[in-house]
């Protein structure tokens, strides 16, 4: 039983093995400088050179005004030295490449003096001994106890973390009471450990990617069987197309500030009443928000894309709710549901939100978050009591 458990973590280990592209990490970063004066900031799931949030940090270390940079990595990173690295000019062994390490950075120079910054720098500053390349004691792994020990360090984590891992990784940024901005689907909305951070304007999504879906380089074992995946021709290396890709962050900007401008206005034809929630009202997409509805509102996970916490009110996601009747879908409904060639676990108690749409068609619509408008417009027509 535990070597296969092993082997079931391994094989989620490599699947999580992503690697962000440079420019998706400059777009989002851009939002973000003003935090960064004076800070030290971690990347605790990024072997540091191999890792693009490594790259950024390293060679915007002056330009942020950074305080530290600190990279670990976990056990044997599976793409290490495929390209130049420290190892090429520490000459380090295969075995100790092979080693998590960590990697400390408080000063970066033009050390080479060929009038500019890079990695080459970067690497000879190691070399000196003016920053710090060390090997860890554990396996790297973002809980161990000297990573927690940095994590407690460090100001602002950036990184990649395993998507198979987001919930215990978000619950450790909290406890330890840090800003952070990483990367993870946009399905991680609804999970029940991190959408109350949601509901409690503790967390929020990034500002750089709303749609479409994302490349990241993977090891050289990781199978190419999906459409979009490929070798990119300039570094040789795969990489894959994941879908749903948000950033995540905790750290305010203007943006998420800025109010959606809503041009439809509430017609009962096309707004269905949910059965079992009287008086709120489905939306399909974000950009149908009616703006003269003061009434409860079923709105997809996306919304949280256009989410301003200056103009609404979120109260919860429909599968957690509860709902009027206590049970959520009435035997009624189902009976009717599951008579139109209904699919799926839907039972009374499965509470979600439902409806009957046209020509009476049973409905239940994927993932809802209620919200409420903080400031609707009068309705078309209505009559100015002040006047």
């Amino acid at each position: 039983m535990a070597g296969n458990k092993n082997l079931n973590s391994a094989k989620t280990a490599r699947k999580d093995e992503f690697y962000t592209q440079l420019t998706d990490i400059e777009k989002e970063m851009r939002y973000y400088r003003k935090h960064f004066k004076d800070k030290t900031v971690l990347c605790n799931c990024d072997d540091p050179f191999e890792s693009n949030f490594f790259k950024y940090f390293v060679l915007n270390f002056n330009r942020l005004g950074l305080k530290k940079l600190i990279a670990t990595c976990y056990t044997g990173s599976p793409i290490a030295n495929k390209q130049l690295s420290i190892f090429d000019i520490l000459g380090e062994s295969e075995e100790t490449q092979n080693k998590p390490y960590k990697a400390v950075v408080t000063t970066v120079y033009d050390k080479t003096g060929d009038g500019g910054v890079d990695m080459l720098d970067v690497a000879e500053l190691f070399k000196s001994g003016e920053n710090e390349l060390t090997e860890l004691k554990g396996d790297g792994d973002f809980r161990s106890p000297e990573c927690l020990e940095l994590l407690d360090e460090s100001d602002i984590v950036v990184t990649n973390p395993p998507f198979s891992l987001f919930r215990e990784y978000v619950a450790v940024l909290v406890e330890h009471k840090k800003k952070y901005l990483i990367i993870g689907n946009v399905n991680a909305v609804k999970y029940k450990e991190i959408f109350p951070l949601f509901m409690k304007n503790e967390l929020w999504l990034g500002a750089s990617i709303h749609s479409g879906d994302r490349a990241f380089f993977v090891p050289d074992n990781y199978p190419l069987d999906a459409s979009g995946c490929g070798i990119d021709e300039e570094t040789g290396r795969k990489f894959i197309r994941v879908k749903g890709v948000r950033w995540f962050t905790n750290m305010d900007i203007k943006q998420r500030h800025e109010e959606l401008i809503l041009v439809k206005r509430y017609n009962p034809d096309d707004y269905p009443i949910y059965d079992n929630m009287p008086g709120c009202i489905n939306v399909d997409k974000t950009s149908d928000i009616p703006c003269d509805y003061s009434g409860l509102m079923g709105v997809p996970i996306t919304f949280m894309d256009k989410y301003s916490p200056d103009q609404f009110e979120i109260l919860g996601l429909s599968r957690d709710m509860d709902l009027p009747n206590k049970t959520g879908i009435s035997a009624e409904f189902l009976e009717k549901y599951y008579a139109q060639g209904g699919t799926g676990q839907m039972t009374p108690g499965h509470p979600d939100l439902c409806y009957y749409g046209e020509g009476g068609k049973c409905v239940v619509p994927y993932h809802r978050i209620v919200i409420r408008n903080k400031h609707p417009e009068e309705p078309k027509g209505a009559v100015n009591h002040a006047d």
